[in-house]
Parts: structure tokens; sequence; C-alpha cells
């Protein structure tokens, strides 16, 4: 198959074309599949999540309305499949940042690379001194974009309690690098 960006490859899926499928999967298989490991260590509900990701691609590729990166439209579509999975669950095993870096030091994400950047300054000192459970909150609601809702769904616990911890998350981030000079 010849090269085509991922907006043509969509636009050939939409025709009925499986091997632009396959190739759509080829292409965002493997870095969806790492960003959904450090949400669970459950692999095979990781690898569901991954399947059920590519069959909604499959069965309405025209959802995508061309308005942004077709990345970030998949992991919207693959975070909620997993949100739906672990929903069923008692409660997610969430893999580590330190353990998915020594998985794949590699194959990191953009937020990842974000995250690294500012790490050793003051953001990073400010999201070190959170607690896991305001940490968790932050990274579903901003990072991965999720309603406080599907963040709820995610991380078992009641929504109230997602905005409520998102609220403390975002007060105390302020207050951090407030003190820190430089920042106003």
């Amino acid at each position: 198959m010849e090269t085509f960006t991922d907006g043509q490859l969509l636009g050939l899926v939409a025709e009925g074309d499986t091997l632009a499928l396959r190739e759509l999967v080829e292409r965002h298989s493997a870095w969806l599949r790492l960003r959904l490991r450090r949400r669970t260590a459950d692999e095979d509900l990781v690898a569901e999540a991954l399947h059920d990701t590519f069959v909604a691609v499959w069965r309405k590729p025209r959802a995508f309305r061309g308005d942004g990166d077709l990345g970030a439209w998949l992991w919207g579509i693959a975070i909620r499949q997993l949100a739906s999975r672990l929903r069923k669950r008692a409660q997610p095993t969430p893999v580590t940042a330190q353990v998915m870096s020594a998985l794949s030091p590699t194959m990191r994400s953009a937020e990842d690379e974000l995250f690294l950047a500012v790490e050793h300054g003051p953001v990073g000192e400010a999201l070190g001194a959170l607690s896991p459970e305001l940490r968790q909150v932050l990274q579903a609601t901003v990072i991965d974009g999720l309603s406080t809702r599907e963040a709820a769904q995610l991380l078992g616990i009641p929504q109230g309690t997602v905005k409520s911890r998102a609220r403390t998350a975002k007060s105390r981030l302020r207050e951090q690098l407030i003190s820190v000079e430089g920042w106003s």
C-alpha cells in the first residue's frame, strides 16, 4: 500500500477498505497500548479496549470530523473503551510512570515528554507534592480530557469526589506556583 496520511486512510476505511484499517491499526496500536497500560496493568482489559477502539473506527469512521488530530480522536475512543471496562470492575490496577518508563524507555507519549521537561522545575515539584489521588484526578481530567463523570468511572470514585479533588489539586498547584519566584 502506498503511503497515505491518517486522514486519507480513514477516508478509505469509510469506503470499506480493510487494508486501510489494518494500516491505521499498525500505525496507532503500539502507542495506544502503551498509554492504556498506564491506566491499568490488566493486559486483557487493554487488549479488549484496543480491539474495540478499532472496531468503533471501522463502524463509524465518519465520526471523525477532521477538525483535530486523528491520534487524539483515537485516544478519546480508547480511553472511553477502557473506562467502560474498568467501570465494570471493582478497582483498576494502575501502572506507575516509573514502571512504564522501565518497560519502554524509548516510546514516550507527548505527555510523558512534557512531564519529563518540567519534572525538576517548579511545576514538577508542585505536581510531585500532590497526593497520588489528586494526581490521578488531574491526569484523568486534564491530560486524558475525560469529563468528571468519565473520570469517576475510570477511577472508581463518585463524580463529586472527582470534582472536589480536581478543585483541591488546582488550588494546591496554584498556591505552590505562586509562592515560587517568577510565577504569578
